[in-house]
C-alpha cells in the first residue's frame, strides 16, 4: 500500500491530452456493455417470452459472480497471457469469450430451455466479471496519483453510456428483427471492443508478478491488512457510499408510492439518473485534479448526504415533476461524484503488483452495503414511512464523512 505523496502534479491539460484517458473511456465502455446483456436486456427478453416476474427475479441471481470475482482475481495477477501484455491480453481474451457466450445465448429459447438461458447468462457474467477484474487492475497500473480522479471519471462515463446504449441498441434491434438478431449484434459489438484493447497503451512501469499462486493471495492480503491503519481505510471504503446506496435501494417502489407511473419513472427518472451520474462523474474527476483526494471525499461525501434529503422533500409534497426532477438530478449528480472518489480511493490503496486481486476484493467490499441493505430498507419504509426513510439515509451517511475526517492524514498521503 503506497502512501507517498507526489509533488510533481501535472496540469489538467496534460492529463486530458494523455492517450490513456481515451483508452480508459473505451475500456470502461467495454466493462459496462455486457452488464446490461444479463440484466435489463435479458429481463426484457424473458418478459417478451411470457416468463413470470418471479422467474425473472430469480434469474437476477446470475449476477452473483460480480460479488465473488476476488476469488479468481489472483490467477489473473499471477498468470499473464503471452499477447498484449500483463493486463490487455486477459482483457481481450475475456472480451472474445463474452462475445462467444452471447452468440450462444442468441440461439437459446427461454420457452423450451430456461436452464440453458440461465447457464449462458452465468457464463457471460463470469467472463464479464473477469474482464472487470483486469480492466480495474489496468486502471491502477496506468494511473499516477494526480490522474486518478479523471481516470475514474473516464471509466465511469464509458461504463454508464455503454450500459444505456447496449440496452437501447438491443431493444431496437429486437423490435425490428427479433431477439436472436439482437444478441448476435451485441456479440459483434463486444468483439469490436478488442480493437480498443489492442490499441491501449501499456503502463509506464511493469511490476514483477507474484512468484507463486500462493503468494499472489497471501502477499496482497498482508499488504492490505498488515499495514498500520489499513483496516480503517478498508472500513472507509465500505462506509463512504452507504447512505447513497440506502437512498437508492428502493427508488422505484418509492416513486410508485408517491404516485408516478412506471412509464414516467422509466422515461423521466431513469434518463435523469443516467445523465446526472455521468455529469457528476465528469465534474468529480475534474474537481479531483484541483482538490486532491481528501478535500474531494469530504466535499462529495457531504453532497451525497445532503442530496438524500431532496427525496424527503418529494415524500412530503407528493407527486410533483419539478421536485422529482430536482431530487433525482441532484442525488445522482452527487452520487456520480462519490463514485469517482470511491474508485480513486481504491486505486490509491492498491499495490500495482497485486492490483487485480486487491481491487476486486475492495470493490466487492464497497458493494456489500448495496446488497445487504435490502431487508432493513424495506422494513423501515413499511414501518416508519418514506419521510423517515430518507432521514435515515442522511444519518447513516454521516459516519462515512466522519471516517474521512478521522483518517484525513492517511487519505491526504494517498492522493
Amino acid at each position: 500500500m503506497t502512501l507517498t505523496a507526489v509533488n510533481d502534479k501535472p496540469s489538467l491539460r496534460r492529463i486530458l491530452a494523455d492517450p490513456k484517458l481515451l483508452a480508459i473511456l473505451v475500456l470502461g465502455a467495454a466493462s459496462g456493455f455486457p452488464n446490461q446483456i444479463t440484466e435489463s436486456t435479458l429481463q426484457a427478453w424473458l418478459k417478451d417470452a411470457g416468463e413470470s416476474n418471479t422467474t425473472i427475479g430469480i434469474l437476477t441471481y446470475v449476477a452473483i459472480p460480480y460479488l465473488l470475482k476476488f476469488l479468481w482475481a489472483p490467477l489473473l495477477d499471477r498468470y499473464p497471457l503471452p499477447l498484449l501484455g500483463r493486463r490487455r491480453g486477459w482483457i481481450a481474451a475475456t472480451q472474445l469469450a463474452i462475445a462467444l457466450s452471447t452468440a450462444v445465448l442468441a440461439f437459446q429459447d427461454p420457452g423450451s430451455s430456461l436452464a440453458m438461458v440461465a447457464g449462458c447468462a452465468v457464463v457471460i457474467v463470469l467472463f464479464s466479471a473477469s474482464q472487470d477484474i483486469v480492466i480495474d487492475a489496468y486502471k491502477v497500473d496506468v494511473a499516477k496519483p494526480a490522474e486518478r480522479g479523471l481516470i475514474a471519471a473516464a471509466a465511469n462515463l464509458g461504463y454508464r453510456a455503454s450500459s444505456w446504449f447496449a440496452f437501447a441498441f438491443a431493444l431496437v434491434i429486437a423490435d425490428a428483427f427479433g431477439w436472436r438478431a439482437a444478441f448476435l449484434a451485441l456479440a459483434l459489438a463486444m468483439v469490436a471492443f478488442t480493437i480498443g484493447t489492442a490499441l491501449a497503451p501499456e503502463p509506464d512501469h511493469q511490476p514483477s508478478r507474484p512468484p507463486s499462486l500462493r503468494e499472489s493471495v497471501a502477499q496482497p492480503l498482508r499488504e492490505l491488512f498488515g499495514t498500520p491503519g489499513a483496516v480503517a481505510l478498508i472500513v472507509l471504503v465500505m462506509l463512504f457510499k452507504i447512505g447513497d446506496a440506502f437512498a437508492l435501494k428502493l427508488f422505484t417502489p418509492f416513486m410508485m408510492d408517491v404516485g408516478f407511473t412506471k412509464t414516467e419513472i422509466g422515461l423521466i427518472a431513469k434518463v435523469i439518473m443516467t445523465s446526472g451520474t455521468i455529469v457528476g462523474a465528469v465534474l468529480g474527476g475534474l474537481w479531483m485534479v484541483r482538490l486532491g483526494l481528501l478535500r474531494s471525499m469530504l466535499l462529495f461525501g457531504v453532497l451525497q448526504a445532503v442530496s438524500n434529503l431532496a427525496y424527503l422533500a418529494l415524500a412530503i409534497v407528493g407527486k410533483s415533476f419539478p421536485v422529482m426532477i430536482f431530487a433525482v438530478a441532484v442525488d445522482n449528480l452527487a452520487s456520480g461524484m462519490g463514485n469517482v472518489a470511491t474508485v480513486a480511493l481504491i486505486m490509491a490503496i492498491c499495490d500495482v503488483r497485486f492490483s487485480a486481486f486487491q481491487y476486486a476484493l475492495l470493490s466487492s467490499l464497497a458493494l456489500l452495503p448495496r446488497y445487504a441493505l435490502g431487508g432493513p430498507a424495506g422494513w423501515i419504509a413499511d414501518h416508519w414511512g418514506w419521510g423517515n426513510y430518507y432521514v435515515v439515509s442522511f444519518v447513516i451517511a454521516l459516519p462515512g464523512i466522519a471516517c474521512v475526517w478521522l483518517l484525513r492524514e492517511r487519505v491526504r498521503a494517498l492522493g
